[in-house]
Order: structure tokens, then C-alpha cells, then sequence
């Protein structure tokens, strides 16, 4: 009603926007990435990643400490230059697969050493995914929001769970950032940055690291070659990509409806799914 002295109704989603909203509730509540896995390489990823030694673990934390560092320095730096029009998700998915390609010939070290380079391409097409969402990339809060991805779907899916999976993710990454000075983490050099953001590199880290290591568990297993590494890789970067897609969008409605809006239809759809 807009009779004077009468509230108006909260905004509500079209009928379009709520079908787009439905599909990212099924992407980022659905399986996650150590699923898309078993179903790749079948059984022998749980025996790996059981016998996984400490000084791999290390490694793995490592690197994937190592990676985010080197993502983060291009997301505040140079995303903004992304120039494909649209997201060229195909594309990057086949980059990440020869990189991969490589690590699963070489062996373990060489899957630890091309992880930078690997979360640099996903990163990239993660921007490109943003951009086409409406997300001006030249801002830190944006290039952060891509940074953010790489911090999804580290759980595994629990269909009697109370909680979404991803609004549990973005407050955990939110309370990494804590009262973070946009404009000072734009003006400041790599070099500065760093200690602005260790609390949320963190918490970006740790869930970041599920993944990887997941990932290189299935790399490591001795019989999947060069042709297995790329499809390991290839995955890994569909499984971001598809957390950017349900990511995006939902970053999309909140700037048109408001963020609880969104998230009040987001659990509702999530309720009749039964994810």
C-alpha cells in the first residue's frame, strides 16, 4: 500500500531475479569441491588424504598461503585491466588444466609450485565473472569480493544444516576484515598491505586451504599423470567459477533490494530445496 502513514511492503524479487537467485542457492549450497573430486578419481582420494604426512600438510598450507598473497597483490592492482567483455569461463578453465598438467607429470612439488599460478588464472576469470555482474573492479571492496570466492565452498554439503554454508562464509571473511580502511588498502603498496589484511588472509587461508589441499591430495596420487592433473585443475577452477556465478549474482539483487531482502528469499528458496 502507498496510502500516507502507511509502511510499504520491503522490496520483492521478480519472478526472473528469484529463478536467478534460486540457481545460486543451488550452486553455492550444493557439493563441494572434495565431491566434484570422488567423483573424478573415485575412492583412492580418501586413502591419500588420510595418509597425507605432516610435512606435506606444511607444505600445502604453504603454498596456499603463498598463492593467496600473490592473488590478493593482482586483485588490489590490476583486475580492473580485465578486458574480456564476457567471462570466458571455458577458457580459463583449459589454462588451469595445462598448468595442471604439468604438476600431475612432475609430481607433488611441482603441483605446490604452479598453485600461484593456477589461483592467478581462476582469480582472473573470477574477475571476469564479477565485472559481468556489475561489480566496478577499480573498487577494494570488489577485487576483495573476487578474493572472497576463493574462501567458498570448503565444506561439505549437510542438507540437515541449520545455517547456509554461504552466508556462514561471508560472515567469517567479514569478521576477517574487521574495520579494514578501503581507501588506505587502495592507496597503500603490496608491501603495507599485507599486515592491513593478516587477520583476513587468515581466515581466507584456512578455508582456502581445505580446497587445496584436496586438490593436490588427488594430484598426488601416483597414477593420475599428466592427463589426471589437468582434470584435477580443470574442476578446481569450475568449482570457483561456479561459486563466483552464485556469488555475484547474490551481490547483484542485495545492490538493487537490500542485503536482507535477499538473504530472507535466499533462506527461503534454501528451505524448499532442502540443501
Amino acid at each position: 500500500m502507498t496510502d500516507a502513514g502507511v509502511d510499504l511492503m520491503p522490496p520483492r524479487l521478480a519472478a526472473d531475479e528469484l529463478a536467478e537467485l534460486a540457481l545460486a542457492v543451488r550452486l553455492l549450497e550444493s557439493d563441494g569441491f572434495a565431491a566434484r573430486l570422488s567423483r573424478l578419481v573415485g575412492r583412492q582420494l580418501r586413502a591419500v588424504g588420510r595418509v597425507l604426512p605432516a610435512p606435506a600438510r606444511q607444505a600445502v598450507a604453504m603454498a596456499a598461503d603463498t598463492a593467496l598473497k600473490a592473488a590478493l597483490r593482482i586483485a588490489l592492482s590490476s583486475l580492473d585491466k580485465t578486458s574480456a567483455p564476457r567471462p570466458r569461463n571455458r577458457w580459463h578453465q583449459a589454462a588451469a588444466a595445462a598448468t595442471g598438467a604439468v604438476g600431475g607429470a612432475f609430481g607433488f612439488a611441482s603441483t605446490l609450485a604452479e598453485l600461484p599460478i593456477s589461483t592467478a588464472i581462476l582469480l582472473r576469470s573470477v574477475a571476469e565473472i564479477a565485472r559481468a555482474n556489475g561489480e566496478d573492479l577499480r573498487t577494494p571492496a570488489a577485487a576483495l569480493a573476487c578474493m572472497d570466492v576463493l574462501g567458498l565452498g570448503a565444506e561439505r554439503a549437510d542438507p540437515e544444516a541449520r545455517r547456509s554454508r554461504y552466508y556462514l562464509a561471508r560472515e567469517q571473511l567479514k569478521q576477517g576484515l574487521g574495520e579494514v580502511d578501503y581507501v588506505l588498502v587502495k592507496q597503500g603498496v603490496a608491501a603495507e598491505i599485507a599486515p592491513m589484511l593478516a587477520g583476513y588472509l587468515r581466515t581466507l587461508g584456512a578455508r582456502f586451504g581445505v580446497v587445496v589441499s584436496e586438490k593436490l591430495a588427488a594430484q598426488a596420487i601416483p597414477v593420475i599423470g599428466a592427463v589426471g592433473g589437468a582434470a584435477v585443475n580443470a574442476a578446481f577452477a569450475h568449482h570457483f567459477q561456479e561459486m563466483a556465478k552464485g556469488h555475484f549474482t547474490v551481490r547483484r539483487l542485495e545492490r538493487k533490494h537490500g542485503a536482507e531482502a535477499v538473504r530472507f528469499e535466499y533462506e527461503r528458496l534454501r528451505g524448499e530445496m532442502g540443501t
